[in-house]
């Protein structure tokens, strides 16, 4: 890809250095994906965080509630990621079961970080996401929560109230009694 001729939204991007990915979009330039394309699969810019690893001062509410007891961030991701089919309360409680007992919950919240970036498209930087979730747990979940954010989803309302909140206004098909007949 030529980044330095323009995108479609008229943007010019450097030519990328060491590869062909483009340059990290900055915190002013995220574009968040409104609730109405939450499920549409990779929706997105594809191959772009919307924030760093490291960039944790940018929702400190959640940085600390991360910090301190990362098994709340974990479930709220794993909740929007496995699309409402395991519950925030309990992938959390397993994610605490995990850590009690071998002390290694990042062997299962990487999974879960790796299923993200393949919705949506994500590369696997700066290093693989076993090292990520090893080397720096509350980093690599809180990254993954703002990600989920900036895609439009309210991570406080779970799977089940970001699709009622998606689908407010519609109405369902009205119900003919009796089927068919001539």
């Amino acid at each position: 890809m030529d980044y330095s001729k323009p995108t479609d939204d008229g943007q010019k991007y450097p030519p990328a250095k060491g590869g062909d990915l483009p340059p990290p979009v900055g915190p002013h330039e995220v574009h968040p994906v409104p609730p109405t394309a939450m499920h549409v699969h990779g929706a997105g810019p594809p191959g772009l965080w919307t924030t760093g690893l490291f960039d944790c001062l940018e929702d400190v509410p959640n940085s600390i509630i991360t910090c301190f007891c990362p098994c709340i961030t974990f479930g709220q991701v794993a909740e929007i990621v496995d699309r409402g089919s395991v519950s925030c309360g309990a992938s959390g409680a397993l994610y605490t079961l995990i850590a009690v007992v071998t002390g290694w919950p990042c062997m299962y919240s990487c999974f879960y970080r790796t299923k993200m970036r393949r919705q949506y498209q994500l590369p696997e930087i700066p290093c693989p996401d076993i090292l990520i979730h090893c080397c720096c747990e509350p980093c690599a979940l809180a990254q993954e929560y703002r990600e989920l954010k900036h895609r439009g989803f309210d991570m406080t309302l779970g799977w089940d109230g970001n699709a009622d909140r998606q689908n407010q206004g519609f109405t369902t098909a009205p119900v003919v009694e009796g089927g068919m007949s001539r």
